[in-house]
């Protein structure tokens, strides 16, 4: 479904996909074999449509970039239909669950495009500190007042596990501006940034890059396929949410304390990691042509 920009117009997309009924687990199991029995379009169709609004919800998070709902909602939807295309129903997981990676993906992925002429993000750090940055910086200041801790970049970079130049370089890279080429310097005036010969890596090496991120991007998929629901939930609310539960709030929704809370994340964390580390071993260094278990696309779900 083609969605416009106008603000009618959205609100009638909204109240369109809410017609769409929604489908159970028996449901959805029963479709997905089917689907990837027979390939039929119309059993694709309608697990697209059943999660249409998902999607709204999640694209809603992002709006905080200064981007139009509806093409975020647009670049979700994508990302749906790229999910029920590879769903696996013998996972045992339910379709939005494997989904939310792909429509958080092709949204990032959109923003990152969409936020500058030059690259914001072309590594995996980089567009990770794209969309952690700002909250980072926001929850310091909350807690430590407009000048935070004498070594703000230090702090930013333990939190945010990168180096410190990393941090400076992305500051850099989000509060500078697009420029026209037609703009005329002057001879005592600062050269914008953009006009810079361009210090990018060979395009042999981004393409390899781009492989690798794919592929990466599969493995993580795949492990989060492979943790049980619990562990699922406290990854995603705890991790990749955009305004991440605390553990206070974690414990009340399992019924367990807060210490308990904090020993599931940090066990979670632990099973996701060493699932990922026999996943990389398993598909080898993409550089070297060796394949992934399924393709990803050149799409981060980072989150």
């Amino acid at each position: 479904m083609q969605i416009t920009s106008s603000r009618n117009n959205f609100s009638i997309y909204v109240s369109e996909i809410a017609r769409f009924p929604l489908v159970d687990a028996a449901q959805e199991q029963r479709l997905a074999h089917q689907y990837r029995r027979t390939g039929d379009r119309q059993i694709a169709q309608e697990l697209v449509t059943s999660n249409l609004r998902f999607v709204v919800k999640v694209a809603s998070e992002y709006r905080g970039y200064g981007l139009p709902l509806a093409d975020l909602v647009q670049e979700g939807n994508l990302g749906l239909m790229r999910a029920v295309e590879k769903f696996d129903p013998g996972h045992g997981v339910r379709l939005i669950s494997y989904a939310v990676w792909w429509i958080r993906a092709y949204i990032q992925d959109y923003i990152l495009r969409s936020w500058s002429l030059v690259k914001i993000g072309t590594t995996q750090v980089q567009r990770r500190l794209f969309f952690s940055l700002a909250r980072a910086k926001r929850e310091m200041e909350r807690l430590s007042g407009p000048d935070g801790p004498e070594d703000r970049i230090g702090e930013l970079a333990s939190q945010l596990h990168a180096k410190p130049q990393e941090i400076v370089e992305m500051e850099q890279r989000m509060s500078g501006r697009d420029l026209s080429l037609d703009v005329p310097v002057e001879d005592d005036g600062p050269i914008p940034l953009d006009v810079v010969p361009s210090s990018e890596q060979p395009a042999d090496e981004k393409a390899a890059q781009a492989q690798s991120s794919k592929l990466l991007a599969a493995q993580v998929a795949d492990a989060m396929a492979r943790l049980d629901s619990r562990e699922r939930f406290i990854i995603e609310r705890r991790v990749l949410d955009e305004r991440p539960m605390t553990f206070q709030g974690l414990g009340e929704h399992f019924g367990i304390s807060r210490e308990r809370a904090r020993q599931l994340e940090l066990r979670a964390k632990e099973k996701l990691h060493g699932l990922l580390g026999k996943l990389l071993d398993a598909a080898g260094d993409p550089r070297e042509g060796r394949a992934a278990p399924y393709a990803f696309p050149s799409k981060e779900a980072e989150c």
